[in-house]
């Protein structure tokens, strides 16, 4: 029996329990939030598609109980305000520093060996401020949003190809956000052909800059951040969990010296099973991929720091 509790009943944390469900990652599945019945509707929405879907998961809502999230194997926090006009980064670390923490600790009086998947943003920094302040072991604190950054990168890739999305492969690796990643365009193929060979570099920049804003993108187009595929993003980061499948999946995972770096979690390669981060790969990256992630390092770093001089956290 395997059980998951997601935190935060909104677009995306309804839609990552929902494909949890209809793909039958978890026997239980819990959709916890803080406004009174959100999380029950959203329970009861996706059960009522059960018998049409084929699907066997229970879903459960349950407002501000976290008994019900007990013994729970991955837990995963959306939870934390967006952004508004006008707020600046500090206040909004500031606020969702908290959110994130307390919800962290109400999981661990519950399910003290669950594994973090922090989905909640700014997300690297959140996925830094929960590893420092809980005394988890680093392999069980991830950041999900390399599985969203590639997800998007192989998207655009197959556009450009006009070929299935499935039969290409393409990694993100650096920080979460539009200056910040790396889409690793040298490494990227179709079905093991270097898209290098078969894209012109205009082409290939072009899908480079396009997964970089991709974000961006659906927001102007929707109005509001999007929830299909960082829901989706982060039920796959759960799958491979639950089921042991032993995937490389990027992550914002814990540094202690790969590719030179230490005390920072950032997006890199990671293999995923049952204990959560089961290692880190190191790629062989060239001199421009290094100057990239060192770039997206300094840019952590600096959002990282917030932390530090807002009182947030203490050295």
């Amino acid at each position: 029996m395997s059980k998951v509790t997601v935190v935060g009943a909104g677009n995306v944390g309804a839609t990552c329990a929902n494909v949890l469900a209809v793909n039958e990652v978890a026997n239980e599945i819990v959709l916890i939030d803080i406004k009174e019945g959100l999380a029950e509707g959203k329970a009861m929405d996706i059960m009522q598609t059960a018998q049409l879907m084929g699907f066997d998961s229970v879903v459960t809502g349950v407002t501000n109980d976290y008994s019900k999230t007990a013994n729970s194997d991955v837990v995963v926090i959306t939870s934390g305000l967006p952004r508004k006009p006008g707020m600046t980064r500090e206040e909004l670390i500031g606020v969702n520093s908290g959110i994130v923490k307390s919800v962290a600790q109400s999981i661990l009086a519950h399910s003290p060996n669950a594994i973090l998947i922090i989905v909640s943003n700014p997300m690297d920094p959140m996925a830094y401020l929960s590893l420092k302040t809980l005394g988890l072991p680093k392999n069980r604190v991830i950041g999900m949003g390399g599985a969203l950054d590639s997800s998007r990168f192989k998207y655009f890739l197959s556009q450009a190809l006009g070929c299935n999305a499935n039969e290409v492969e393409g990694i993100v690796i650096g920080g979460h956000g539009d200056t910040t990643m790396i889409p690793l365009a040298r490494l990227a193929t179709y079905k093991g052909i270097p898209v290098s060979t078969l894209l012109t570099k205009e082409q290939l920049d072009k899908v480079v800059a396009d997964t970089m804003v991709g974000g961006a993108t659906l927001t102007k187009l929707l109005g509001t951040s999007a929830w299909m595929a960082p829901g989706a993003a982060a039920s796959s980061v759960v799958e491979s969990i639950i089921k042991n499948q032993g995937k490389m999946i990027t992550c914002a995972a814990y540094l202690e010296g790969e590719y030179g770096m230490n005390d920072i979690t950032i997006g890199v390669p990671v293999i995923l099973g049952r204990n959560g981060i089961e290692r880190i790969v190191e790629l062989d990256l060239n001199e421009e991929e290094k100057a990239k992630l060192a770039a997206s390092e300094a840019a952590v770093r600096k959002t990282n720091e917030i932390l530090y001089t807002e009182g947030i956290l203490t050295r």
